[in-house]
């Protein structure tokens, strides 16, 4: 059970934040092994390379669904910021490398549900079979016949979310208005960031410092397939090569590298303030699911008692109260707990 001590308040007169965001650091100098890193599926498509200090990666869609991944310490929703940084070299990238599949198929960076995911069920090049996903994708250029029509498909990096209650809610809608190639044999820095208060994912890719191209901004929204009422949730961050199994179009076989993995989080309460209502003392914030919250009282920041029921976050808006606050002044802080 991991516990996260939140916030500090003194009764009455001020509320003070005092948890940092989790920041999940891979420069790969160590062995990730003793970093929390865990593989699924093919492991040979990953290796770490520890002359290079880089994690060494085959994306090949004709292998099952494979991951190199770290479990968060709890859910990732819509509601919830966060931003992913690393290095990626590409050597080499292809698509139509399966008989009849000559359209790309994505090379994916980001957050998954580890429960789905790792589920025979789990199809990422199936629509309305994988679902809960938030991830940047690379897809290289290829091409599709439908009848004897010809339809050109060019390299794309978009922002890719697929909601959890309705899996076919996919954002963008139109993945040719995000066309940009990757070089290969050079060094992209990728940030993919997202700000739950304005709904808004960005991209931004840089070679050697430099620009390249310019990823449109994406917001989750109904115009972009994505309801009000549709929501993801992930619980571990994955680079994935994914199999085309029950995809009759598309394929990718790539090499590459990862270098230099920042994956930044929010903490698990924001917005927190605290005061007096109707003359009960309580404090309130942001909470997220997956997390058990306590509020807890002390008068000499030694010894703590609790002072509210646990309760589950869901996500919102959570108020914890102290009905008996003390007429003298007291502190307070809440507590978070893994379940």
């Amino acid at each position: 059970m991991k516990k996260v001590r939140l916030a500090l308040a003194l009764a009455g007169l001020s509320v003070w934040s005092v948890a940092p965001a989790t920041v999940i650091t891979e420069n790969f100098t160590n062995n990730p092994a003793q970093d929390g890193w865990r593989t699924f599926g093919n492991t040979n498509l990953f290796h770490w390379n520890s002359t290079n200090q880089n994690l060494e990666v085959t994306w090949d869609s004709t292998k099952t669904n494979s991951y190199f991944y770290h479990p968060l310490n709890g859910y990732l929703t819509r509601n919830d910021d966060f931003r992913i940084e690393f290095d990626l070299r590409l050597t080499d990238i292809a698509s139509g490398v399966e008989p009849g599949k000559t359209g790309p198929m994505q090379l994916g960076f980001g957050f998954l549900n580890s429960t789905i995911a790792t589920n025979a069920s789990f199809m990422r090049g199936v629509f309305g079979s994988a679902p809960n996903v938030a991830e940047f994708d690379y897809y290289t250029d290829g091409y599709y016949f439908f009848g004897d029509v010809y339809y050109s498909a060019p390299a794309t990096t978009t922002p890719s979310f697929i909601s959890g209650v309705n899996s076919y809610d996919y954002a963008p809608a139109n993945l040719s208005v995000y066309e940009n190639e990757l070089p290969t044999n050079q060094p992209v820095h990728v940030t993919f960031a997202y700000t739950a208060s304005n709904q808004t994912a960005v991209v931004m890719l840089t070679t050697n410092g430099v620009p390249l191209g310019q990823p449109t901004n994406l917001v989750l929204n109904s115009a972009n397939g994505f309801a009000d009422s549709d929501d993801f949730q992930v619980d571990m961050f994955s680079i994935s090569s994914y199999s085309s199994v029950g995809d009759d179009y598309d394929s990718v076989l790539a090499h590459g590298s990862v270098a230099n993995l920042v994956v930044t989080l929010p903490p698990p309460a924001q917005n927190l303030t605290g005061g007096f209502s109707h003359g009960v003392w309580q404090v309130q914030f942001t909470d997220h699911t997956n997390w058990l919250y306590t509020l807890q009282r002390s008068t000499d920041f030694v010894s703590w008692a609790d002072t509210s029921v646990t309760t589950n976050g869901n996500g919102t808006n959570l108020i914890l109260q102290d009905p008996n606050a003390p007429a003298d002044k007291a502190f307070y802080r809440v507590r978070a707990n893994r379940p």
